[in-house]
């Protein structure tokens, strides 16, 4: 792959952003949507104790979407650091060693979800009441992850092979799928919770089967039968780059446990009880979800650029790619915040009804929670700048300010104070923090770039 032939070293960087940025941005919120559609049908068939089920089974989706961008993004980050470079066997032997640790993975993960599902839906702050909701979706919702984990790893090594485009076709295809299947299955069948569970996984099996078509049939990158075979040295570099998107999951997994029984304990000591703040706290966190979806997506669409530009020492367009990834981020989250605090009522309402106490919680919960959203942009823009450059270290600490340093601590510690109320001001409070580490260690990279820029010339 000639550096001066490749697209990414010599198209616009607007046009390279948009390129790539865009399906990344659709298949991130179609990956979202799987999740949103089901809370909407669920809490429109099933009620708010399907909205709180689905809330305490979203862990399971988060870890298995953390070891996907473990072996997905660190094997395209590698990918396209080697290609840049000219080196496109080793490059080869990368993306063959990702994808088959993505099908490893998969399968691994499933086994332990149906093995241990009653301890882990509890750990995971089911209730009583809660709890035969939850095990119901997740015990059928767990036979799709080989293939959720193929499809979000795979997409990143599909996008890195420069075909964004088939990237998107690949997401959307199992979603639209879903969104038919999911009012047949819970309000034609009457199959409740597990009709959406089911609607899911077809959706999820579909988008798998399209990524290994892609990789059997219409791969640009050069994959022999050796390729496939894992080699520790390459897995290594796989971890080391992909593990800053994987923390970042991990602790959004850490936090939403922590989260769903802090809301489970103090719940009960309020007026709206356990089970009306996991419901909320659930349709909050996937409304979230979709703007995070946009960010990342971004993120996503543009580590391609930066890494291949990084390794072709291109500095001064790995600089504009992130100046302007950045603000479109910004430009964004402001979007979102305005929403936020002046629509909350109306979003929550789409997930279902609820008593008044149940609308009112979420209205503070959604304007006190999500008060910083306007900045939420830039901490996960840089961790994935970081990962793409190859400063893993330092993309491993972009990810873990927000959820580990700032938000889970907080978590526990207001709530002593402030009851249910705490874990609402806890938020704000971790989003300002995480933002200004973000835009702190951002300028001061893009600043080393800048002198070495001026130094080669």
């Amino acid at each position: 792959m000639e550096k001066t032939n490749n697209t990414l070293a010599t198209e616009p960087i607007g046009k390279l952003i948009r390129k790539f940025a865009v399906p990344a941005v659709v298949s991130m919120l179609v990956s979202s949507m799987y999740n949103i559609v089901d809370q909407i049908f669920i809490g429109q068939g099933v009620g708010m104790l399907g909205n709180a089920a689905t809330n305490v089974a979203f862990p399971v989706t988060i870890i298995a979407t953390a070891v996907s961008l473990l072996l997905g993004i660190g094997s395209a980050a590698n990918y396209n650091l080697e290609a840049g470079a000219g080196k496109d066997e080793q490059a080869s032997e990368i993306a063959g060693t990702g994808l088959t640790s993505l099908v490893v993975s998969g399968l691994v993960i499933a086994v332990i979800i149906l093995v241990f599902l009653n301890p882990l839906l509890h750990a995971f702050g089911a209730t009583k009441d809660i709890l035969p909701y939850a095990r119901d979706y997740t015990s059928i919702t767990a036979l799709g992850i080989p293939f959720f984990v193929l499809t979000t790893g795979g997409n990143h090594l599909i996008r890195a092979d420069g075909s964004p485009i088939y990237s998107m076709v690949c997401m959307m295809t199992g979603a639209v799928l879903n969104t038919i299947l999911d009012p047949l299955f819970i309000f034609g069948f009457h199959w409740g919770i597990k009709g959406g569970a089911i609607a899911t996984v077809i959706g999820q099996v579909v988008s798998g089967f399209l990524v290994i078509l892609y990789f059997a049939k219409f791969r640009k990158m050069e994959l022999k039968t050796a390729s496939f075979r894992p080699k520790a040295l390459h897995l290594k570099r796989i971890v080391s780059l992909g593990m800053a998107s994987c923390i970042n999951q991990i602790a959004m997994a850490a936090v939403q446990i922590a989260m769903n029984n802090t809301l489970r304990h103090y719940g009960a000591l309020s007026a709206y009880g356990s089970d009306i703040p996991l419901a909320c706290a659930g349709v909050i966190s996937k409304v979230n979800s979709v703007f995070m979806a946009i960010c990342i997506g971004i993120s996503q669409g543009s580590q391609p650029i930066w890494g291949f530009n990084y390794g072709a020492e291109e500095y001064g367009r790995v600089r504009e790619t992130y100046k302007k990834s950045a603000v479109t981020c910004t430009v964004i989250a402001t979007v979102f915040f305005l929403a936020f605090q002046i629509f909350p009522r109306q979003i929550v309402s789409i997930f279902g009804t609820g008593s008044e106490e149940y609308f009112h919680f979420a209205e503070r919960y959604f304007r006190i929670f999500m008060f910083m959203t306007f900045t939420n942009g830039i901490q996960p823009m840089s961790s994935g700048f970081f990962t793409s450059i190859g400063k893993a270290r330092l993309g491993i600490v972009m990810s873990l300010t927000r959820q580990v340093m700032f938000l889970l601590p907080l978590i526990f510690i207001f709530p002593i104070f402030m009851g249910i109320d705490g874990v609402m001001y806890a938020g704000p409070i971790a989003d300002a923090a995480a933002a200004f580490l973000a835009i702190f260690f951002a300028h001061r990279e893009t600043r080393k770039m800048k002198i070495l820029q001026e130094a080669a010339v």
